[in-house]
C-alpha cells in the first residue's frame, strides 16, 4: 500500500485513520518504528470530525516537535483522523479509528513497534489502544481518565503521563490515580506534573512541546532494547515536577 492508497476512503467511506506527517526517507529505507498523534475532543457528539478543528490543530506544534526530535529517516510520524468529535458511551468511536489507523500503519509499512501520544480525549484512546501488541508505549498528555478505566492490558507497556497542575477540563488527580492502577498492574508507569499547565496545553507550550519530542525520541531510541524500555525509577509513585 502506498501513502496515496492510505489517504483514500476505506470500502465502508469512511476515510482514512491515518494521515502520515513524515514517512521513511528514502523509500528503501525499511522503517523501524512509528509514532501516532491523537488530538482531544469531547465526551459527546456524532458530529464529523474536521481537519481544522481546535483540538486537531492544537497538535500540530506537537506533530513538528516529535518529528525534530527524530532525526533518524527510519521513524514514521503520522496523526489518527476521527470519524466523530465524541467519544460516545459504549461506543468509543476514537479507539475504534485508532485501531482502524493501526491496521492501515501495517499496511504501509509492515509490523513495527508503535508509540502513541495522545491528547485529552486521544490520550484516553491512546491508553485503550495500548492493549494492541504492536503499542509498546503511551505518551498521554493531560488525558481524561474516568473512574474504572481498564489497566490491565497496560501490563508490560511503557506509559507516560504529564498533566497540568491547572487543569480545569480533566483532572490531574485522576491521571495520577490511573498511573497507580497501571504500575499496581505491572504497568511501567509514571507520570510528571507540569506546573502551571492547564488543559489547552498554552501555557508554558514551549515546555509541553520539548519534553513532549524529547520523551517520544527517547522511547523510539530504546524501542527495540526490550525490558530497558519498560524502565523507569518510581513506576507509579509521585509524579516528577517540571
Amino acid at each position: 500500500m502506498s501513502v496515496d492508497d492510505v489517504s483514500r476512503p476505506d470500502a465502508t467511506g469512511a476515510p482514512a485513520a491515518l494521515v502520515p506527517r513524515r514517512t521513511a526517507r528514502p523509500a528503501s529505507v525499511p522503517t523501524r518504528a512509528a509514532v501516532l498523534i491523537l488530538h482531544g475532543g469531547t465526551a459527546d457528539s456524532k458530529a464529523p470530525s474536521r481537519r481544522w478543528n481546535v483540538a486537531g490543530v492544537r497538535m500540530r506544534p506537537f506533530v513538528r516537535a516529535v518529528a525534530r526530535a527524530l532525526p533518524d529517516e527510519d521513524t514514521f510520524v503520522g496523526q489518527v483522523r476521527y470519524r466523530h468529535r465524541g467519544w460516545n458511551g459504549a461506543d468509543a468511536d476514537p479507539l475504534a479509528d485508532v485501531l482502524r489507523a493501526l491496521a492501515e500503519l501495517a499496511d504501509l509499512v509492515g509490523e513495527v513497534p508503535v508509540v502513541l501520544v495522545g491528547h485529552s480525549m486521544g490520550g484516553r484512546a491512546a491508553l485503550r489502544a495500548a492493549a494492541a501488541p504492536q503499542v509498546r508505549a503511551v505518551v498521554a498528555l493531560a488525558p481524561w481518565c474516568p473512574e474504572g478505566e481498564p489497566v490491565a492490558h497496560l501490563r508490560d507497556k511503557r506509559v507516560i503521563v504529564l498533566h497540568g497542575d491547572r487543569d480545569r477540563v480533566t483532572g490531574p488527580a485522576e491521571s495520577f490515580a490511573l498511573v497507580r492502577r497501571a504500575a499496581e498492574a505491572g504497568s511501567s508507569a509514571s507520570a510528571v506534573r507540569v506546573e502551571g499547565g492547564d488543559h489547552a496545553m498554552l501555557r508554558r507550550a514551549r515546555t509541553w512541546h520539548r519534553v513532549t519530542g524529547a520523551t517520544v525520541a527517547d522511547l523510539v531510541s530504546r524501542i527495540d532494547a526490550g525490558p530497558d524500555l519498560l524502565s523507569v525509577e518510581r513506576p507509579g509513585g509521585e509524579p516528577d515536577v517540571l
